[in-house]
């Protein structure tokens, strides 16, 4: 163990490798994804509208779009008012992300069609002035624009349009009732407020009763913190190495004892590092971050199931690095195999973009990283506030995982010393 520390302390390069690059990661990725967030959750879609209607129709529907937190509303372009020609311009070049127009004549459309629906309804004859007329809202939308934005822009506007619908055909039959019975009680238009029988709420599936939402400081801490205590693989290997190259593993052959108990001194000192990395990339989320003006990491309910997970991750790491050094035969074939399949796990394992908005397949796939296991069981904690019996089942296969390299490793190390 002394041996082990002297090597990682005399190597700067690799200390670096471990404490500086996650930290520099954790600060870029979480104020850039949080950049992002925020301009879609707050400040809501940059939108341009266009009002050719100028009745009913149209300016409900302006109205609804100017108070509702979904979308930034804009009707202007470059400091002039937006029209039909100039809208899909300045879609184009990424002024906005969609494009709405509202083309004239639109309410007078709805209110004839509306009305032969009615007197047809009634059986009365229809005016053929009534007849005819179909209203066309253009969208036009940026190709960076994701299809769930367009899906969300496209729902709020039905529900305008069908709100506004309804209000038509609510006051055309008042009339055409009012008609056939004078003496009947007209309802003025104005009582017409449209309340909904069916209201809706939403909470998060979560112990902490929708406390904590996802957001970029939620996901990339933890992430990012996985990443680097698996990315011990590089100090590791070199260490393995550099006992075949200097002859130290001919000394360890001639000691009576298993290997597993050699190497149980890298193992030891390397989970020592791996759990002071978690730590100090924890007190980045809750301390340096909110500096920052970014959320405080929040950590649930349970902090021993935080370090039992810490803790299986940090041999699960350790145990990937020890198998890897003992297959490489060079310092380069090492380097290259430790990084390239950490930097694979990370990808597939949602460190880099989130498991849940990955295509099915993708998701498939990451269920074989050891990385996502990880993930998995913060998720668990920071997010839905479980405690130990909910995380067990990733932390038994982080420990699996951590047996299964350890395993491999002493039969690759006997083969070759036969």
């Amino acid at each position: 163990m002394k041996k082990e520390m002297l090597l990682l302390v005399r190597d700067r390069i690799g200390l670096g490798i471990l404490f500086v690059m996650p930290m520099v990661l954790i600060f870029v990725m979480t104020l850039i994804q949080d950049a992002a967030f925020r301009t879609l959750n707050e400040q809501g879609i940059p939108i341009v509208f266009v009002n050719a209607d100028q009745d009913t129709l149209g300016n409900r529907i302006e109205q609804g779009l100017r108070n509702t937190e979904m979308c930034s509303f804009h009707n202007e372009i470059d400091g002039e008012p937006a029209t039909a020609e100039n809208v899909g311009e300045a879609v184009k070049e990424g002024k906005f992300l969609i494009g709405i127009i509202i083309p004239e004549g639109a309410t007078e459309a709805v209110e004839n069609n509306v009305m032969g629906l009615v007197t047809e309804s009634l059986g009365m004859e229809s005016d053929s002035t009534n007849e005819g007329g179909t209203a066309e809202i253009k969208l036009i939308i940026d190709p960076v624009a994701s299809k769930s934005f367009v899906t969300s822009m496209t729902s709020q506007l039905r529900e305008f349009i069908s709100t506004m619908t309804t209000r038509i055909m609510f006051e055309t039959f008042n009339e055409q009732i009012a008609d056939l019975i004078p003496d009947g009680t007209e309802v003025q238009k104005g009582d017409y407020n449209n309340e909904q029988v069916i209201s809706y709420s939403q909470q998060y599936a979560s112990e902490l009763t929708g406390e904590v939402a996802p957001n970029a400081v939620q996901h990339n801490v933890p992430a990012w913190t996985i990443f680097s205590m698996f990315f011990i693989v590089i100090p590791l290997v070199s260490s393995v190495l550099k006992e075949k190259q200097e002859g130290s593993v001919f000394r360890f052959h001639t000691i009576p004892a298993s290997y597993l108990l050699q190497v149980s001194a890298k193992l030891i000192v390397y989970v020592i590092v791996c759990m002071i990395q978690f730590v100090l990339m924890l007190s980045i989320g809750l301390v340096f971050l909110p500096m920052l003006g970014l959320p405080v990491l929040n950590l649930g309910n349970s902090y021993l199931a935080i370090g039992i997970v810490a803790l299986a991750c940090s041999f699960a790491a350790t145990g990937y690095g020890i198998l890897v050094g003992t297959l490489a035969a060079t310092q380069q074939q090492g380097a290259v195999l430790g990084s390239l399949s950490i930097l694979v796990f990370s990808a597939i394992g949602g460190i880099w973009v989130p498991a849940y908005i990955m295509p099915e397949i993708m998701r498939t796939i990451s269920e074989l990283s050891p990385l996502h296991w990880a993930l998995d069981g913060f998720y668990a904690l920071f997010l839905r506030g479980e405690g130990i019996v909910e995380v067990f089942p990733h932390v038994m296969k982080l420990f699996v995982f951590f047996i299964a390299c350890v395993g491999l490793t002493s039969v690759v190390n006997r083969y070759r010393r036969n």
